[in-house]
């Protein structure tokens, strides 16, 4: 039994906004989210400064104190992402979230990080004055994903996924196949990140951030040839995916119709990406859609600001569509949100996608000669129908994905 799985709700919370008309806005008038952050100084060793925080989210004035206490920042980022979601899918307070046919896949690269300090001080210094009981749930690396299930009392399956900066959109892509394949009517699908310096400086040791501390407009910068690295975000995004009979036969508004999702590891390397076998992710995608390449309008791409990661996923691109192919990616505006990357990512496509009109990847002025010849959005925005949109990420370990999404 195959199944049409389509997107009733979409929410989620970013550096330059929690609803799309502001982030539009504030992207149409050239902001990003990139900020010098004075107190990471005191990091010695470390080379960059930069990142993309969200400004004024505090959770305890929204939600009960009880209700989170199991939860770090990254936990309480998803359920507010899940919250804006639900509510747009008209699902908030419905008793389909506690059949048994509603159920869960998100995902982050770790969870919270603060409570990782009590257990280093239990190690280091022989005390556990600062473990509590939720010390450990909060830092889970599926903490996101429980917290959301108990929340709003979803009783589903849940599928977590924490494989880096494909957490989010691998997460969709199991839901899909989740509704698609007949195992749950409704599925919560997305990721969620919560800025950390710790998350930095693991891409500091690879000499692999920005040092442009100086000058945070100007950067990251992908597919540039100027780019010096990438700069880490933070943010949550949710789609909630819908058999689409039941999403019908509720009268639930259709964003969009998932058709296409293809995952694979390179088996190379854990951290140097590998063309040939990004390229048979995005095959695997078209092939699981029954499209041909010349079917997909736009590809909304991973695109880092990193030296061979942006020259590996350039190259795959081109390889399955040729040099016609227009492309963008967001993190010039937001930085890498890394586990939540491709579950925001595909919202904000979507939501481009819906108006057929598309941004361009920011800080893009001079496109590095070592990436493949595409179409690269640079300057202005675009005005694009295009029926059928790819959604790409890459993450260490070599993990590879694509979904394509119908507009509605």
């Amino acid at each position: 039994m195959t199944r049409r799985v389509v997107v009733t709700g979409l929410g989620g919370i970013t550096a330059l906004g929690d609803d799309w008309t502001t982030i539009r806005d504030r992207m149409l008038a050239g902001e990003t989210a990139i900020r010098m952050m004075p107190d990471w100084e005191r990091y010695e060793g470390m080379n960059t400064r930069l990142a993309g925080p969200i400004i004024g989210f505090d959770a305890d004035r929204l939600y009960p104190r009880k209700k989170l206490r199991t939860m770090g920042r990254v936990s309480r980022l998803a359920v507010y992402a899940t919250e804006r979601a639900l509510i747009d899918a008209g699902l908030r307070d419905e008793a389909v979230l506690r059949d048994g046919r509603t159920g869960i896949a998100y995902g982050s690269s770790f969870g919270s990080t603060p409570p990782v300090i009590a257990f280093a001080e239990m190690m280091t210094n022989g005390t556990i004055r600062h473990v509590t009981a939720t010390s450990y749930v909060q830092m889970m690396s599926h903490t996101a994903a429980v917290n959301i299930g108990i929340f709003f009392g979803v009783t589903g399956r849940i599928i977590t996924t924490s494989s880096a900066c494909t957490s989010g959109s691998q997460a969709v892509g199991y839901a899909y196949e989740a509704v698609r394949n007949g195992a749950q009517d409704v599925m919560i699908a997305g990721g969620a990140e919560e800025l950390c310096p710790t998350m930095a400086a693991v891409f500091d040791t690879l000499y692999a951030t920005s040092t442009r501390n100086d000058e945070p407009h100007t950067t990251p910068r992908p597919f540039d040839a100027a780019r010096d690295g990438l700069v880490i975000g933070e943010g949550a995004a949710t789609l909630v995916l819908e058999e689409r009979e039941h999403a019908l036969a509720r009268g639930a508004h259709i964003h969009a119709e998932v058709v296409g999702f293809g995952t694979n590891s390179d088996g190379t390397h854990v951290t140097q990406p590998n063309a040939p076998t990004m390229e048979i992710a995005l095959q695997m995608a078209l092939r699981d859609a029954g499209l041909p390449p010349e079917a997909v309008g736009f590809v909304c791409g991973h695109g880092t600001a990193t030296d061979h990661g942006d020259v590996a996923e350039s190259i795959a691109t081109n390889a399955v569509f040729g040099a016609r192919m227009p492309i963008h990616s967001l993190k010039g505006q937001f930085g890498h949100t890394l586990g939540a990357c491709g579950a925001i990512e595909s919202w904000l496509a979507l939501s481009m996608q819906r108006e057929g009109r598309f941004l361009p990847t920011a800080n893009l002025t001079e496109i590095d000669p070592n990436c493949a010849e595409l179409d690269y959005l640079m300057g202005a925005p675009r005005d694009i129908q295009a029926e059928y949109l790819m959604k790409n990420n890459f993450a260490f370990g070599g993990i590879n994905t694509s979904l394509i999404f119908r507009v509605a």
